[in-house]
């Protein structure tokens, strides 16, 4: 709500330096979030398919799931909170940056590339070796029943799809707008920057919408929400074929009464 009224005001921030930081951090903290764990589900999904005598009882059990998702956590935290140190507001004290105040800029890129980086480029070598090597095996995996190879292969193929378009362009447009800002100081301010500062806008709605666009997928892929889909479509069908039935039968009567009024005079 808080950004909703930043940009809704022409980008003007009313709510002082530490709530700003505050705002801008928490965004960094559920994206990179969101990558760890995806990471955490993709190297669970790897063990349990291509090595699953090697995977049981070690990544299985509440504890080991608690223990990771605190080791998540805290690098998650280690990264993001760098970020807060660094001043959010410009010198009119209106502006909120996502990133930092242009007197910044020479020390935040650095900071920004090291994120992405261990935040975002080795999750994400992490995940297509995963999956990649997962599609491998169910491909060659004879023993498993096709519909549910094709099932599998087709979910794991979604994730990294979804995964690469919400992240990495993300990523690549938020350096290359913090390189335009740089440039934009030195007077170079183009409409080429201007279309980098709003393709970076949109990235970021982006990567925010993985949060409800992953959970959606699972359940949609789901043999459970398949099957029940498949029996929606079959109702409907079975209705409207009930319904032209009805309606066919119906014309019928009247025509076949119109012929006998027709026949008695």
């Amino acid at each position: 709500p808080f950004l909703v009224s930043y940009y809704l005001r022409g980008r003007a921030w009313l709510f002082g330096q530490g709530w700003c930081r505050l705002t801008r951090g928490l965004f960094h903290l559920n994206l990179y979030a969101s990558i760890g764990f995806l990471t955490c589900i993709s190297v669970h999904r790897y063990l349990g398919i291509v090595h699953p005598l090697k995977a049981r009882g070690r990544c299985q059990g509440i504890t080991s799931s608690a223990w990771l998702s605190a080791m998540v956590w805290v690098w998650v935290i280690a990264q993001v909170a760098p970020d807060l140190a660094f001043s959010k507001m410009d010198d009119t004290g209106t502006r909120c940056h996502d990133t930092t105040g242009h007197e910044n800029l020479g020390v935040y890129l650095p900071y920004t590339a090291a994120v992405t980086v261990t935040g975002f480029a080795i999750p994400f070598l992490i995940i297509i070796g995963c999956y990649g090597h997962v599609v491998v095996v169910l491909c060659r995996n004879n023993t498993v029943d096709l519909g549910l190879r094709r099932r599998s292969i087709r979910l794991v193929v979604l994730v990294m799809v979804l995964f690469s378009i919400c992240f990495l362009p993300y990523h690549i447009f938020r350096n290359l707008n913090l390189l335009s800002r740089g440039w934009q100081l030195q007077g170079s301010c183009t409409q080429t920057l201007k279309n980098i500062y709003v393709c970076y806008q949109v990235t970021r709605g982006l990567a925010s919408f993985n949060s409800a666009l992953n959970p959606l997928l699972y359940v949609m892929t789901s043999e459970d929400c398949t099957s029940r889909m498949r029996s929606i479509r079959q109702r409907a069908s079975q209705s409207l074929g009930s319904t032209f039935r009805m309606k066919t039968s119906s014309q019928v009567d009247e025509k076949k009464m119109s012929i006998i009024l027709c026949e008695e005079e």
